[in-house]
């Protein structure tokens, strides 16, 4: 399995020949191709442009469904893309793993303003590693439960504050979360969203949880 930070929250994670994309808003990254991925599967966390991103032209180029709350993977189903929707609750199989989605704390409109459905975070069970993608989220006690349910070993964490948790938050949601790396997403970005990575980091250290900071430019 290979993690790869496209930037913002878009990952890919692939595993064997097969390709996974979270939160695709890739266009962040022009040294991203997509098109050279054997992409099978897709999953949007909410409905926020820059988390929804290029879902729908990716997935109908290569017919690779989208998961998604169900009110976000039937506007998703409306422009064409096969969706598998889905909300809160039990492991949803595929044939490289499994995935659940959880709850975050955030917002979730469609571009027209209409409303998405929640906001979710997911945790992919993948070849033995548990990652949990945490979305666009404040820090909450949700977080608790994670770890006792689901014991993440890396967790993908927002950090950019102003529309997410900061950096101080962030790291109290490591702790809690008990994994043993953290990947900051979702800073830098735009303006409102700049994170001073060298406290975060030392945040982090403090208790004892390794960061993985991945630059998107060395894709």
């Amino acid at each position: 399995m290979d993690l790869k930070y496209i930037g913002h929250s878009a990952f890919e994670i692939k595993v064997g020949e097969k390709s996974i994309l979270i939160d695709p808003y890739v266009s962040i990254n022009p040294k991203y191709d997509w098109k050279k991925s054997n992409i099978v599967d897709i999953f949007v966390t909410h409905a926020h442009a820059d988390h929804l991103g290029e879902a729908i032209e990716i997935s109908k180029e290569k017919e690779a469904p989208i998961t998604a709350i169900v009110e976000l993977a039937s506007y998703c189903g409306k422009h064409g893309c096969k969706t598998q929707g889905i909300n809160f609750g039990g492991w949803i199989n595929y044939d490289w793993g499994r995935a659940v989605f959880v709850p975050s704390y955030h917002t979730s409109s469609l571009p027209d303003g209409s409303y998405a459905g929640m906001a979710a975070g997911i945790i992919f069970d993948i070849e033995g590693v548990r990652i949990y993608h945490a979305g666009d989220t404040a820090l909450t006690s949700e977080m608790k439960t994670i770890k006792e349910l689901y014991s993440p070993n890396i967790a993908l964490l927002p950090i950019g504050g102003y529309y997410t948790m900061d950096v101080e938050h962030a790291a109290v949601a490591a702790k809690w979360l008990g994994v043993q790396t953290v990947i900051p997403m979702h800073y830098d970005t735009f303006p409102t969203i700049k994170a001073d990575l060298q406290k975060f980091t030392q945040l982090i250290q403090a208790g004892n949880t390794n960061v993985a900071i991945l630059n998107p430019e060395q894709l």
